[in-house]
């Protein structure tokens, strides 16, 4: 069974190469076809070996074992954890192939194959870093798929924001893929292995009595600022929302969908295979330097999500508070606060593929983004208005969504002041959508006054006068268009509603981290307690803002964090710097202790 493994990534990537090859011979409708079999083709195997991955499946590519104990080789890692995320990116991928059926303008002659061979490189890019047992190949596998990230961002070339926000998303996570490699070299040298499992062991036998060195602690700390560079944690979030912005809708289903979320996984992975040992990083600094980071990154999220107008960016913002979360349950390091963890990324990557997908309709539909330009606007596209409205209850924790259960799973395992950190982000993040969705297509609140457009003459980022993504403006809305959010967050509300669903999730989530701890996911008086109040929050919050839209604009306190999202690269890259210190600085106790 383990020789299947390699098939995962390798289906999109060939299924790729043949649509560049042929793709002058390939009519549109082929090519949308072939994609999208073969993103099915890999998510069917994904889950096929994710029900028979006990014991985890392992496998040595190319047959390169290792011999005394020393090894070279390609080495893939099929557990439930990374077999799970691979089939989370296919069925996500199927998805956003899905929405944009014949999408763009139609391609120049001989060049049909070229979007959906991206978004299959994108695929095997993330399958492959989601499977690497290694940490070279995790990096090449990084690389791979942020190098076609980067281009997919900027696919509509044509406009200059799109190539600005590209090419900001390619600098800043460049330079983290950077740091990741230097990481890497620093932990070869002391172990000569590259294996996880191997270096873990290595880490563990030249430590002795000794504990860490700080060689391990700079390893450590570099390795992980390329990973939460992806994730776009604080203060590495900043490329997000100008990435977001200007991406088109199907390829932001895949950033915050699985993207962002699998620079959460690599954390934990590497964590749990590498420094979890007495060679690594102790315990306490680990979680220090995670909590306090998603800490971070939840609070300047949530605060961000609430004022923004641009509604692509707010849902970006969103994604960044929902990072900061991910960060604090496996922060706790802990089985149980992994298992939540694992539900919460599975409900949010329905949900906000499904926001998003609702988001990119107005787009087409109305050629803007801004909130207030769509006061009232879309009350005639009433399925979508309750697509919208039913993601951000879900944002926000209402049972018996995914989010929901993941959230309460969460708050039991962190539990003490770091709850009141997953009600108040939960309730910010929904209420900001659900603001959206009473404002534009129940028309609530007051319209828009030459004051408001003032402001959006003045905010190059509110979202309006943009382009839509069609080859024209929607006069109606496409069948698929529909469909792929209805089914996203339908998936996403059975996640957390079948009971056998959640505590399989919770199995294999044990049996890659901690077995034998924490018995299963299930559903409890407090858990749907805290999620009804960070829902009815989210709610009143967003009846206040209707309300009284004056809570829109940043008060004196909130301005200086907006000015922080300045657009300039340079400023990005002096925060990339100074969250690697932060890093160091936060694990540093260990060593000197």
């Amino acid at each position: 069974m383990h020789h299947l493994l390699p098939l995962l990534p390798a289906i999109p990537l060939l299924v790729a190469a043949v649509l560049v090859a042929g793709g002058r011979r390939l009519p549109r409708p082929a090519a949308e076809s072939l994609a999208s079999l073969a993103a099915a083709a890999t998510a069917a195997l994904a889950v096929f070996l994710l029900l028979h991955s006990s014991p985890p499946l392992v496998e040595w590519v190319g047959g390169w074992f290792p011999r005394h104990g020393e090894s070279v080789g390609i080495v893939l890692l099929g557990d439930g954890a990374s077999l799970g995320m691979a089939a989370l990116v296919s069925l996500l991928t199927l998805a956003a192939l899905a929405y944009s059926w014949h999408y763009f303008d139609e391609p120049p002659r001989g060049h049909a194959g070229s979007y959906p061979a991206m978004m299959l490189l994108f695929q095997g890019g993330m399958c492959g870093f989601a499977l690497a047992g290694d940490l070279f190949n995790a990096f090449v596998f990084f690389e791979l798929m942020g190098v076609v990230a980067y281009a997919l961002t900027g696919y509509r070339i044509d406009e200059a924001k799109a190539v600005q926000g590209a090419l900001g998303f390619a600098l800043v996570n460049s330079l983290g893929a950077y740091f990741m490699l230097m990481g890497i070299a620093l932990l070869y040298a002391r172990t000569g292995e590259l294996a996880m499992a191997k270096i873990g062991q290595g880490l563990d036998r030249a430590a002795g009595h000794h504990g860490p060195d700080v060689l391990v602690l700079a390893g450590f700390a570099l390795f992980l600022t390329g990973l939460l560079v992806k994730a776009a944690a604080v203060p590495f979030q900043f490329w997000l929302p100008d990435a977001h912005a200007v991406a088109p809708t199907p390829v932001c289903m895949l950033l915050s969908g699985v993207m962002v979320e699998l620079g959460v996984y690599g954390v934990w992975r590497v964590h749990g295979l590498v420094f979890a040992g007495p060679g690594g990083v102790p315990a306490a600094d680990a979680t220090r330097v995670l909590v306090v980071l998603g800490v971070l990154t939840a609070a300047v999220g949530s605060v961000m999500c609430w004022y923004q107008r641009h509604i692509k960016r707010l849902l970006a913002f969103s994604t960044i508070s929902h990072t900061g979360l991910f960060l604090v349950g496996i922060g706790v390091l802990g089985p149980e606060g992994d298992v939540g963890t694992a539900l919460y990324v599975l409900g949010h990557a329905g949900v906000k593929a499904a926001l998003f997908a609702c988001a990119g309709v107005l787009l087409d539909r109305y050629g803007t983004v801004d909130e207030f330009q769509l006061h009232g606007r879309a009350r005639h596209l009433r399925g979508v208005g309750v697509l919208f409205a039913v993601g951000a209850l879900a944002l926000a924790g209402l049972p018996p969504f995914a989010t929901g259960l993941g959230k309460a799973v969460s708050e039991e395992a962190v539990g003490g002041p770091l709850t009141v950190v997953y009600v108040l982000a939960s309730a910010l993040t929904g209420g900001a959508v659900l603001r959206v969705a009473a404002r534009v297509f129940l028309g609530l609140g007051r319209r828009p006054t030459a004051e408001d457009e003032r402001e959006r003459e003045e905010d190059k980022t509110s979202g309006g006068s943009e382009e839509p993504e069609t080859c024209q403006r929607l006069t109606g809305v496409p069948a698929t268009m529909r469909t792929v959010p209805a089914v996203l967050l339908a998936a996403a509300l059975l996640a957390g509603a079948v009971p056998g669903f959640a505590e399989a999730a919770g199995h294999a989530v044990e049996e890659s981290g901690s077995p034998g701890v924490f018995s299963s996911a299930h559903w409890t008086a407090s858990g749907v307690l805290l999620d009804l109040l960070s829902t009815l929050l989210a709610a009143v919050l967003a009846g206040v803002a209707v309300a009284r839209p004056g809570l829109l604009s940043a008060p004196g306190w909130a301005l200086p964090l907006r000015r922080l999202q300045s657009g300039h690269v340079g400023d990005y890259v002096a925060w990339l710097l100074l969250g690697t210190a932060l890093l160091g600085a936060l694990a540093l106790p260990g060593v000197l202790g």
